[in-house]
């Protein structure tokens, strides 16, 4: 039953990725989180972004900019590994606080907590007026690759720094969207290498067919998003989603998932 839901979850995330403006993996690292360590569920959301990128890099790669590609990713690509590195390290420390609720024990630990409040900061950024009119010169792309970088690989969420960073540098349009999921594509492949140790202790060769079937659904959802609608953001879907990721994040929080 959970490859029903997740696959479906991954599908349907893909395409409200067109209205929301929020990205693949903020969205779909809570739906993973359900059924897994919240660790894990980050680790199989990079796979599946990361297996979505490859697709869009095959279809818009060409345009890419080597030029900033070079200046924001070599800084994200180190970078990354130092946000895996402590993911791994937090997901291992002791339990903060533990109390029962509905006849029922919950666990606070360091990394659920972490976590969440990455989700939630970078949900409320996203709707945030403010946040995005926040743009950035070429001179800064260096730290900005180092920031993006950090965040892919501690939590995940890169889109919305790369963004604020990257819109400012000049490039066209079509360079501006290539470049930007190669760079995703670098971080996710530098994180995963990182996070490959957990997927081993996790036993996930046992979920390999639920991670394909989501991937597949991540593509056919992105394929579909691509022919069918035009990508716009619709303000009241965007708060929606954004309500929706503070709440999960909260519950995430609390260790109520």
């Amino acid at each position: 039953m959970e490859i029903v839901i997740i696959c479906l979850g991954t599908f349907f995330t893909a395409i409200l990725t067109f209205f929301s403006g929020f990205g693949l993996g903020t969205i779909l690292t809570p739906v993973f989180a359900l059924f897994f360590p919240i660790d894990i569920a980050i680790a199989l959301t990079g796979v599946v972004h990361f297996s979505n990128n490859l697709f869009k890099i095959a279809l818009i790669g060409k345009s890419t900019d080597k030029t900033v590609l070079l200046r924001f990713g070599l800084p994200a690509f180190l970078a990354s590994f130092a946000g895996a590195w402590l993911l791994l390290r937090i997901s291992v420390l002791s339990t903060l606080f533990q109390y029962e609720l509905w006849g029922r024990s919950f666990e606070i630990t360091p990394v659920k907590l972490i976590i969440a409040l990455s989700l939630i900061v970078f949900s409320v950024l996203e709707i945030s007026p403010s946040f995005q009119k926040v743009q950035f010169g070429k001179d800064k792309l260096v730290w900005g690759g180092m920031l993006s970088g950090f965040f892919g690989g501690l939590s995940g969420i890169q889109g919305a720094i790369r963004s604020a960073f990257l819109i400012k540098s000049g490039l066209s349009k079509e360079a501006y969207i290539a470049t930007g999921v190669v760079i995703a594509c670098i971080v996710d492949f530098t994180r995963l290498s990182v996070y490959a140790s957990r997927f081993t202790s996790a036993n996930l060769d046992e979920s390999l067919a639920l991670l394909i079937s989501a991937t597949f659904s991540a593509i056919a959802g992105a394929y579909l998003g691509k022919k069918l609608l035009k990508k716009v953001t619709l303000p009241s879907i965007q708060f929606i989603v954004a309500v929706m990721l503070v709440l999960i994040s909260i519950a995430l929080g609390l260790g109520l998932i």
